[in-house]
């Protein structure tokens, strides 16, 4: 061996000897390695809460506003200010590094030309009435009926069987009809069959009403929402002798294609992987910065500081801004139901952020073990620990919560179908903050929690920032964690109700998308 083979072999038994010695360091040699994901989970976490702010998320909400106003006043759906909303996200998260793709797909554009109502006799006065997707519309100028009142059944409904439609009483008129029971679609469907020009439709808990017929066939007559104090009312003057009505409702509605985002980690464990979605339209009434510009804005910021953080990730996070959320949760159903059996088993967990700036807010989470007992019961085995989750992250703060009920009524329902652990947070859309919610949250008790929830108004002053910022972290907190770490969807929970005096905190949300009672 000559004096260079020899240094060589020198080279390569010194560094075989230095491996093993690297590899048993002292930094590593005593460490656990089934602890690294939840160490890693609680660095990362830790990270993007600090970093994660409502204040960065705002620039997103500002130019979600420039778009509304350059595109005739809203982001919905099918129309150039969602397109426009949607290639700014998709670029955001392209410049960040992520793999984005749209999701295009066709669904029945509505766009309300018309909702207007008033009393014409005896006591001349307007109504304010909301139109119901899918609604069948009056001729231009609308027209003028006599109101006749569908009689509440014994056991409480209304409306829900043709037998509640008295013969010839209904032939020509305008049918007022109270809420609950059965579907929108079917009491318009009865009054229809028994010959009324219109139906409105009136809520039985406080708040404004605005809902969907389902889909585009199920339309039979004209039919708005009004709110349980202006039903009531109308009643009351029809017990004193004849009504008459005014009405005009018309909505455009035509076959049109709109595109989900979907973005998600280049590395990370696919058959682990995590889901957090928002979504990204608003309704043809105005820009919807709160509903849903806000959480929309908050996850988009979330991405971006995960990209810029630099962590390689265990699992694989995948981020989604739906589209026709407004029309019926299409755009998540549609993603839903592209899955294979395959890709619902590696998604985890889904988590929705959908209003969490709302101005009058509360900060409402979704009851994944059902504690509060209230509504629609629990979600999927594993959603009771994504709320305890985000309730211990909010103790840990001080944040004051409660529970909301697991309506299915937002982009969480499509996931809860086919059975996947699902959560979220909410700051409350048309239902009324409680005495006891304005002592906790702060805030005018007797009032919405968004007064401009799905009108003109839900623009930037629309904003609370300290709900926003509140939520960004509880998003933020969850990247961090579930990048990393799972394991806690596998931990007991011990169901305790979430603080709050009715456990069903925010009421009805997205009333908008609601087709039964």
């Amino acid at each position: 061996m000559n004096a260079s083979q020899r240094r060589a072999a020198a080279i390569l038994a010194a560094a075989a000897l230095a491996t093993p010695l690297v590899l048993a360091s002292p930094a590593t040699a005593g460490q656990d390695p089934s602890a690294a994901p939840a160490r890693d989970a609680a660095k990362l976490a830790k990270k993007l809460v600090r970093e994660t702010t409502a204040q960065d998320a705002y620039k997103h909400l500002q130019k979600f506003q420039a778009i509304a106003d350059s595109a005739g006043g809203h982001r919905a759906a099918g129309s150039l200010g969602h397109d426009a909303s949607a290639a700014y996200v998709y670029t955001q998260l392209k410049k960040a590094g992520y793999d984005v793709r749209y999701q295009k797909f066709e669904f029945q554009y509505t766009e309300t030309l018309a909702e207007k109502a008033a009393v014409v006799a005896p006591a001349p006065r307007a109504l304010d009435i909301k139109a119901m997707t899918y609604t069948k519309s009056t001729p231009v100028g609308g027209i003028t009926a006599a109101l006749a009142a569908v009689p509440v059944d014994a056991d409480g409904t209304t409306g829900c069987e043709p037998g509640d439609f008295a013969s010839n009483t209904f032939t020509g008129k305008i049918a007022l009809i109270k809420r609950g029971g059965c579907t929108f679609a079917i009491k318009q469907q009865n009054a229809a069959a028994a010959g009324a020009a219109a139906a409105v439709i009136y809520n039985n808990t406080d708040g404004a009403l605005s809902g969907t017929l389902g889909d585009p066939a199920a339309g039979k007559v004209p039919t708005g929402g009004l709110t349980q104090a202006e039903g009531n009312a109308l009643a009351a003057d029809l017990a004193n002798g004849p009504v008459s009505l005014s009405l005009e409702i018309r909505q455009l509605q035509e076959l049109r294609s709109t595109n989900n985002v979907i973005a998600e980690t280049r590395g990370g464990n696919a058959a682990n992987t995590v889901m957090l979605g928002s979504h990204l339209d608003s309704v043809t009434a105005g820009p919807g910065i709160n509903d849903n510009g806000s959480g929309s804005a908050g996850l988009l910021q979330t991405a971006l500081e995960l990209a810029k953080s630099k962590d390689k990730v265990r699992n694989k996070v995948r981020f989604a801004w739906w589209s026709a959320e407004e029309n019926g949760l299409l755009g998540s159903e549609h993603y839903v139901n592209t899955l294979t059996a395959l890709d619902k088993n590696e998604i985890k967990l889904y988590l929705n952020f959908d209003m969490i700036a709302s101005p009058n807010y509360g900060l409402f989470v979704y009851d994944g073990d059902d504690s509060d007992a209230t509504g629609a019961g629990a979600g999927p085995e594993g959603s009771a620990q994504l709320e305890r989750d985000i309730t211990d992250f909010m103790d840990a703060r001080g944040l004051p919560h409660e529970g909301t009920d697991f309506t299915g009524r937002s982009d969480y329902g499509p996931f809860i179908e086919v059975g996947i652990p699902s959560g979220g947070t909410f700051t409350g859309a048309e239902g009324i903050k409680t005495a006891a919610q304005a002592a906790r949250f702060g805030g005018t008790a007797g009032v919405a929690y968004d007064v401009n929830y799905h009108a003109k108004g839900d623009n930037l002053s629309n904003v609370n920032m300290k709900a926003f910022d509140a939520n960004i972290k509880v998003i933020a907190n969850a990247v961090g964690t579930y990048a990393h770490d799972i394991s806690s969807l596998r931990k007991p929970v011990v169901s305790v109700p979430t603080t709050g005096d009715t456990g069903s905190g925010g009421g009805l949300h997205d009333d908008h998308h609601e087709v039964t009672e």
